[in-house]
């Protein structure tokens, strides 16, 4: 299809909702280049087609409704024209075959959302145009989650019932919310940091994505972080959280060493405490598995469901909901980087009440 006709397709999907948004109205009648705009969304991870995110349900021939708001245009549209009372979910499948395309966003109800629900039963108002991006980086899952699953039950023994509780993949809208949304396991009688805020014009999703080809430019971020040759070298708290006596390297790496400190405290908690080593895998659902050779790495022969890690306790649970938020969400340090380490240093000092947990010169924000 020659990208003339594709903008005849695209203009036509907007006419076929009833209305041709006012965004792509005024794109036309800017003479910006409408078909340029649609080539960088294709060649975008929204509309990736042979991605696992929009071919996962080919084999089931449709897309389940608590599924398909975010891994279809379909269900986005059904989604926000409806009233959003199941955070994340229709009450019925859709079909196959659309990515996040341009109609996923450019719809009247997309173009008018403002509020948006989240897991923990916290809306959000005045999103402006993050709204429909927020609809989606979420996450699926909240404090309010873990709670409900661990209500009852003793902190260091292990329940059957039990099982890993996933926030699912890119929540950025959460962890950037912080303890507005609660999308991290909060720990109780802690503060936590709420929403992240910067400076004005990069302070929303678009602010700082390209809404179409999804990019971040750095140089959007050197004019004030001058010398900063990744967005893994940005920093501007000069806090020595990890203690090691370097404060001029990014938000990143304090984030970094916190992350690899819960990990391996909580296998030395699945190992001494529960006699049932554990290990993770980043890529394999539900990515802790019972580490059989007690190697602490999830090998690709454990790595698989029928090996998935079922010794949870509690407490256990809380740190591993804690690790695999800010595992999924690839630039926390961004979006929201105190709440990053404070989620993760009240992981390890939970774990540390039974485990022996050297924290001496780690600080909390």
């Amino acid at each position: 299809m020659t990208f003339l006709k594709l903008r005849a397709a695209v203009v036509c999907g907007f006419i076929a909702l009833g209305t041709l948004p006012a965004i792509a109205q005024e794109t036309v009648e800017n003479g910006d280049d409408l078909a340029k705009i649609v080539e960088e969304l294709l060649a975008s991870a929204h509309a990736n087609r042979m991605s696992e995110a929009f071919v996962h349900w080919n084999g089931e021939g449709e897309i389940p409704g608590n599924c398909a708001v975010c891994h279809s245009s379909l269900g986005m549209v059904d989604y926000v024209r409806g009233p959003m009372t199941t955070v994340g979910i229709i009450d019925h499948p859709v079909g196959l075959g659309t990515t996040v395309d341009c109609v996923a966003c450019h719809n009247s109800a997309s173009a008018s959302l403002t509020a948006v629900p989240f897991p923990s039963g916290a809306t959000v108002e005045d999103l402006g145009p993050s709204a429909v991006c927020t609809v989606c980086h979420q996450g699926r899952a909240s404090t309010q989650s873990v709670v409900s699953a661990i209500a009852g039950r003793e902190d260091d023994v292990i329940d059957g019932d039990l099982s890993f509780i996933n926030v699912h993949y890119a929540p950025a809208a959460a962890t950037l919310m912080g303890g507005v949304v609660q999308g991290g396991f909060e720990y109780r009688g802690k503060a936590y940091k709420g929403q992240f805020t910067h400076v004005p014009k990069l302070d929303t999703c678009v602010g700082c994505h390209q809404p179409h080809t999804l990019e971040v430019k750095l140089d959007n971020c050197t004019a004030c972080h001058q010398g900063a040759n990744r967005f893994e070298d940005i920093r501007i708290s000069r806090n020595d959280f990890d203690g090691n006596g370097n404060t001029s390297e990014g938000i990143s790496a304090p984030i970094n060493a916190f992350h690899e400190k819960v990990l391996s405290t909580i296998q030395l908690y699945a190992s001494n405490v529960l006699q049932a080593p554990i290990a993770y895998n980043a890529n394999n659902y539900p990515y802790f598995f019972a580490d059989t050779n007690g190697d602490g790495v999830a090998s690709a022969d454990e790595a698989n469901f029928p090996n998935r890690y079922q010794n949870w306790t509690p407490r256990l649970l809380k740190a591993a909901y804690n690790y695999q938020l800010v595992q999924k969400d690839k630039g926390i340090y961004s979006h929201n980087p105190h709440y990053a380490l404070q989620l993760l240093f009240d992981s390890i000092e939970d774990l540390s009440d039974k485990v022996d947990v050297d924290m001496s010169g780690l600080t909390r924000p």
